[in-house]
């Protein structure tokens, strides 16, 4: 596993420099964000970055807001991701607000994914493994699953299918993943996992 201080060393000095290149395109996405979909430009979900430690994750706001929301996203909320929305998540550009969380020490670039609360509750046991890693923006799960789960979860047509089929085929084979990288972590590992993210966002 990598060391602490070598790794977070690295997650500030990445999103220092990845914020002043990016700036302008953040910029101009909350701009658009504004002016085609009004208030409010981000959107911030309670994620838990330990067991026990809940943290507020800041991404752009891709969906129209709905008090009855929960769960993770499927073919149920489609309808409600608006026209900016639509680009930026197909760029996964909806993710740039993480650096604030990087540059507080919520996340790290690279880590499991932060986790609602509600499948932390209900795979504890699971979840105390994989959240030994810090979680980040993107991962060795994210990297092989992202892909599947998502059109897994876009077949989904009602929010009880979309938590049902993240549970069962979703969480466990993730957290395999997760698991794997946590036994092989190093820095150069995590540089080879961000470049090919980028690498797949690109194409």
């Amino acid at each position: 596993m990598i060391r602490r201080a070598p790794k977070r060393l690295f997650d500030i000095l990445f999103s220092v420099c990845l914020g002043l290149i990016l700036g302008p395109i953040i910029l101009l996405i909350a701009l658009a964000i504004l002016l085609l979909d009004g208030r409010p430009i981000f959107y911030v979900s309670e994620r838990m970055k330990s067991p026990t430690v809940p943290i507020n994750l800041y991404k752009f706001r891709t969906m129209s807001a709905d008090l009855n929301d929960s769960g993770v996203s499927g073919g149920d909320k489609s309808k409600r991701i608006t026209r900016v929305g639509r680009y930026v998540r197909a760029s996964r550009m909806d993710e740039l607000p993480q650096l604030w969380n990087i540059l507080r020490g919520d996340i790290s670039f690279v880590g499991p994914r932060p986790p609602l609360r509600q499948y932390v509750e209900g795979f504890p046991e699971l979840y105390e493994g994989v959240l030994r890693s810090k979680p980040g923006v993107t991962g060795l799960a994210s990297l092989y699953f992202h892909s599947h789960e998502e059109g897994l979860l876009k077949a989904c047509s009602t929010q009880l299918e979309t938590d049902t089929v993240y549970r069962r085929r979703c969480i466990p084979r993730k957290a395999k993943i997760d698991l794997i990288y946590q036994r092989h972590s190093s820095l150069c590992f995590d540089l080879v996992i961000i470049a090919r993210t980028v690498l797949k966002v690109l194409r």
